[in-house]
């Protein structure tokens, strides 16, 4: 079986300046680099420069050594860049609860090698999804939270990501909030499906909130998770028509394939290197 060459994607932004692009292509010309696709975006408001640029090193060249000269390069210019390589399989755990749409969709991706990435463990604080997770193959972790219990339960979540080096947390319907101390504890990104088009019904229960404003569309947002519930930068959203003849159950089985999509999406361009957070909004590159 043939293997693409690993290539090295950065993502960096800072204040717009002229010759951005031309030095960015010259540095990696220069060290004998190939550059695979560039996009890059102005913020003409703010006078922001946002860049994604890949390329495949020379077969000479380090790939770390790469990496961290390009980090070194970005910074002389002013700017704030992040750089990976697609050789890397990021490690993930999938947070859930009862609702099993998402989980399953994402592991059937996963398993489908749309996902570049390795689905290290399910944490759930209920049970339900124990015996597909270990049908699938995957190491299920139960650890129950209650409103007394909490703070202990996100010790232990903290203590098992972090023996299993987990880089991503995907909460597939996890319907618990996470504090703002477990987010900044875990040092890693953590993305959220809301079952609403938000900003609108934030918050439990979206569909009712929905349904008794009688909205002609429904929607599905997934974003990174923060300390202010459900207003983290946005990633992919969709919305689906509905009209005054479909009930709260109709709204709910048409949601959750949104809920599917959007958040498949979301993780498919997280782990691609195509998302760069600025603030409380997101750049998405295509």
């Amino acid at each position: 079986m043939s293997h693409s060459p690993v290539s090295l994607v950065a993502l960096l932004h800072g204040p717009d300046q002229p010759g951005l692009v031309a030095k960015t292509a010259g540095w990696i010309f220069a060290r004998g680099g190939n550059i695979l696709h560039a996009d890059q975006h102005r913020d003409l408001e703010e006078s922001i420069f946002f860049q994604r640029i890949e390329w495949e090193p020379s077969a000479a060249a380090s790939p770390v050594a790469e990496m961290d000269a390009f980090r070194e390069f970005a910074g002389v210019l002013g700017m704030n860049a992040t750089v990976a390589s697609t050789g890397h399989r990021a490690r993930v755990a999938l947070f859930v609860s009862k609702a099993d749409h998402c989980f399953h969709d994402l592991v059937l991706r996963w398993k489908a090698r749309e996902f570049p990435c390795e689905i290290v463990a399910i944490l759930s604080n209920h049970t339900e999804l124990a015996e597909a997770a270990r049908g699938y193959g995957l190491d299920f972790h139960h650890i129950p939270v209650t409103a007394d219990t909490k703070a202990a339960a996100e010790a232990r979540q903290l203590e098992l990501l972090r023996a299993l080096r987990v880089e991503l947390v995907v909460l597939a319907r996890y319907m618990q909030v996470l504090s703002a101390d477990f987010l900044a504890a875990s040092g890693i990104p953590v993305i959220n499906i809301h079952h609403s088009f938000l900003p609108a019904f934030a918050g439990g229960k979206p569909y009712h909130q929905a349904h008794r404003r009688g909205v002609k569309l429904i929607g599905a947002t997934a974003h990174y998770a923060t300390r202010d519930l459900d207003e983290g930068p946005i990633i992919q959203q969709d919305v689906a028509r509905v009209t005054h003849r479909h009930s709260v159950d109709d709204l709910v089985r048409r949601g959750s394939d949104l809920e599917k999509m959007v958040l498949a999406q979301a993780v498919r361009w997280h782990l691609a290197h195509r998302v760069l957070v600025y603030g409380n909004k997101t750049v998405v590159f295509d």
